[in-house]
C-alpha cells in the first residue's frame, strides 16, 4: 500500500516497518490536519498486511508533539456533556492503537507534552533521546485535566503519587527521569537512538504477523484480566501460536540448523554485553 497525499505525516515503509514522520510546523501541534491524518493512517494501516511495526518520529529536532491545540478547546460548551458510555474522539483512536495487531513505537526527540504525551502513551513502546527528549503533562495550568487517557496510563505506569506529581506539578521531565518514572521504556543517547529503534523495529517485523498479534493480545489480557483467567488465556493463545504453519516451519528449522546447542546459545550473553556497551553515553 502506498501512503500518499497526507497533510502532516510523511510515511515510508521498509522491511515491514512503517516510519511515520510528523511534520506540522511551527511546533507539531495536534490540530485538525494532524487528527485527520491520524484517522486516515489508522484506517489504512490496519488492513495493510505488509506493515507489522509502526515507528512515529518527528522532522523537528525541538518538538516531537508539543501538545493539543488549545484554541480548539475554547469552543467547549459552558455546560458539560452527560457522562459518556463509549470511548470517542482522540481517546477512541488512542485506545485502538493499543489494540492494533501491529507494534507501535514512539521515537521521541524533542518536546512531548500534553496530548503529545498521551499520543505516545497509546503506543506499545516509547524511547527518548537523552538531552533532547522532554516530557510534560501541563493541562492543569490552563485549568483542565488530561483528556486523552493521560491520567489513566500515567497512573498505571508510574503509580498514583508520581502521576499526581506529573499532572499537578507540571515540571518538564528529562528522558532519564522519564525512564526512571516509567513514562518511557528507555532513555537512549541521542546519537544512537535512530540505530537502536530501527534495529528493534526490524527485529520485531521479522516475527510472523500472527505471532505479533497473539503476543500483543496476551499482554493486553495480562493487564486487564485476573491472573488465573489471564494465564488460561495465555495457554490458549500459545496453543494457537504453536499450531501455525509458519511457526512449525520455524521451529523445525531452529532445531535442524543447530541453533539449539550450547555453543550457539552461549552467544546470547555476548550480544547482551555488546548492547549494553552500545547504549552507554
Amino acid at each position: 500500500m502506498e501512503y500518499k497525499n497526507y497533510q502532516v505525516y510523511k510515511i515510508e515503509v521498509k522491511q515491514g516497518v512503517a516510519f511515520v514522520t510528523i511534520d506540522n510546523p511551527p511546533m507539531n501541534l495536534i490540530n485538525r490536519p494532524f487528527w485527520e491524518d491520524m484517522e486516515r493512517f489508522f484506517t489504512e494501516v490496519q488492513t495493510d498486511d505488509d506493515v507489522r511495526v509502526i515507528v512515529f518520529q518527528s522532522s523537528d529536532p525541538k518538538f516531537f508533539i508539543s501538545h493539543f491545540d488549545v484554541s480548539l478547546l475554547t469552543d467547549y460548551p459552558d455546560d458539560p456533556a452527560p457522562a459518556p458510555t463509549e470511548l470517542g474522539g482522540w481517546k477512541k483512536y488512542f485506545m485502538e492503537f493499543r489494540t492494533l495487531p501491529k507494534v507501535t513505537i514512539a521515537k521521541i526527540e524533542g518536546i512531548c507534552g500534553g496530548g503529545g504525551s498521551e499520543f505516545v502513551l497509546s503506543m506499545d513502546m516509547r524511547f527518548g533521546a537523552i538531552n533532547k527528549a522532554v516530557f510534560m503533562q501541563g493541562e492543569a495550568g490552563v485549568g483542565i485535566i488530561a483528556g486523552g487517557g493521560g491520567t489513566h496510563w500515567l497512573t498505571r505506569f508510574m503509580g498514583s503519587a508520581r502521576a499526581m506529581e506529573v499532572m499537578l506539578g507540571r515540571f518538564p521531565f528529562s528522558a532519564k527521569l522519564a525512564e526512571r518514572y516509567g513514562w518511557i521504556n528507555r532513555a537512549i543517547p541521542a546519537d544512537k537512538i535512530d540505530q537502536f529503534v530501527e534495529q528493534l523495529a526490524y527485529s520485531i517485523a521479522s516475527v510472523p504477523a500472527e505471532t505479533i498479534a497473539l503476543v500483543k493480545k496476551a499482554i493486553i489480557i495480562a493487564e486487564e484480566l485476573p491472573r488465573k483467567e489471564a494465564l488460561l488465556e495465555e495457554q490458549h493463545l500459545f496453543g494457537i501460536s504453536a499450531s501455525l504453519p509458519e511457526s512449525k516451519r520455524r521451529m523445525k528449522e531452529f532445531v535442524g540448523s543447530g541453533d539449539q546447542s550450547r555453543d550457539a546459545e552461549s552467544g546470547i550473553a555476548d550480544f547482551a554485553k555488546q548492547m549494553d556497551e552500545f547504549l552507554k553515553e
